[in-house]
């Protein structure tokens, strides 16, 4: 990660704490590298990073999860995000080219959909955010919608029924 995407990360601990959302970085620079880059974080992001980074010296995880971008040279950074769900299983993979900055806010988007969706019989659509409308997965019955979703729902097509967004009030 650069510096203003971990300056990012640290700013938003307030926001995963409260999804409950463990952070951690993975670099292929050493410890004493690290050290560095913290000072400069948090001077130049107005920030305290306050998640493990962890080293990846000799790549071995890097390479075992395909985390750098294929087009990358070998001395630039991790370029992959991994969402993995309490079960222990990888619930997004993103991988960035090093010209992109990773966009915090659809991360945010994308945990709060993973998180609704795992307890809820529901699908967010396209351009979906926090309090929008949700899409009632097919395997509900029809007559199982007025007991599931009771602030009501719209049939658009047999196959799209949207409802309330289930978890908020």
């Amino acid at each position: 990660m650069c510096t203003t995407e971990l300056g990012a990360t640290a700013k938003l601990k307030g926001s995963f704490d409260q999804r409950n959302v463990k952070v951690a970085a993975l670099s292929v620079d050493g410890l004493e590298s690290h050290k560095g880059w913290i000072g400069d974080i948090n001077e130049t992001q107005g920030t305290t990073v306050n998640f493990p980074i962890i080293a990846d010296e000799d790549r071995k995880v890097a390479d075992l999860y395909d985390m750098i971008h294929p087009n990358a040279d070998n001395t630039l950074t991790v370029r992959s995000v991994f969402v993995i769900g309490p079960d222990k299983k990888i619930k997004l993979m993103l991988t960035y080219p090093a010209s992109t900055g990773r966009n915090f806010d659809e991360l945010i988007r994308v945990i709060d959909s993973l998180q609704l969706t795992a307890y809820h019989k529901v699908a967010t659509p396209a351009n979906w955010k926090h309090g929008d409308d949700v899409v009632i997965v097919p395997a509900v019955q029809n007559e199982d919608i007025p007991d599931l979703f009771p602030k009501g729902h719209t049939v658009v097509k047999p196959y799209l029924r949207t409802t309330p967004q289930p978890n908020i009030d």
